[in-house]
């Protein structure tokens, strides 16, 4: 039985060290961390990389639960796939170690305030987006698509996928971004 750790921030500015040394602590001698949204499970590369190599007795152990899952969906998801790896997952700041009865029901309780608090964080950031909306304040995100750049292409001849390439944007945006006739005759 071995204790394999897995440490995870949120954004590239935050630092895993605290995290990494809690998780030393436990006993762990492997630790995968990365640094992306809690939110979006199929994103997070060092956690499947982990749960892929976890074997039956192994321990997958975190700080907090939300390190490993922000909905209540994909912490179960992770849990089942671990269950029948017959993996146990454990927290070093919560009393959760799913190899007990105890531990299971404290980690669903937990998992549902996790998923809560993430959605009054999207009700907040929703209420304030509004607000400065109505104050004028708010213009939204960066452009993440250049039109005149699209166009100037377009006007030099260059092929709507080899804009695409170049912009790092998909050909639909480019053809999107431009009247239909100014490609009639650039061919894909």
């Amino acid at each position: 039985m071995a204790l394999f750790g897995y440490a995870r921030v949120s954004t590239s500015s935050q630092d895993l060290g605290i995290q990494e040394a809690a998780l030393r602590a436990a006993g762990c001698q492997t630790i995968r961390s990365e640094k992306k949204s809690g939110t979006q499970l199929g994103s997070r590369t060092e956690l499947q990389i982990l749960i892929d190599f976890l074997r039956e007795g192994d321990t997958l152990v975190v700080t907090r639960i939300d390190r490993l899952a922000r909905s209540m969906k994909d912490l179960q998801d992770i849990v089942h796939e671990l269950k029948g790896r017959g993996v146990a997952l454990k927290a070093t700041e919560q009393p959760i170690d799913t190899s007990t009865a105890a531990g299971k029901a404290f980690l669903d309780m937990l998992g549902v305030f996790a998923e809560f608090e993430t959605n009054l964080r999207k009700e907040r950031q929703t209420e304030g987006i509004e607000a400065a909306k109505a104050r004028g304040v708010y213009k939204g995100g960066k452009p993440r698509i250049d039109p005149e750049a699209i166009r100037k292409l377009a006007a030099e001849g260059v092929k709507p996928t080899h804009i695409a390439r170049q912009l790092g944007i998909s050909r639909g945006t480019v053809y999107r971004s431009m009247p239909t006739s100014s490609f009639a005759d650039a061919g894909k």
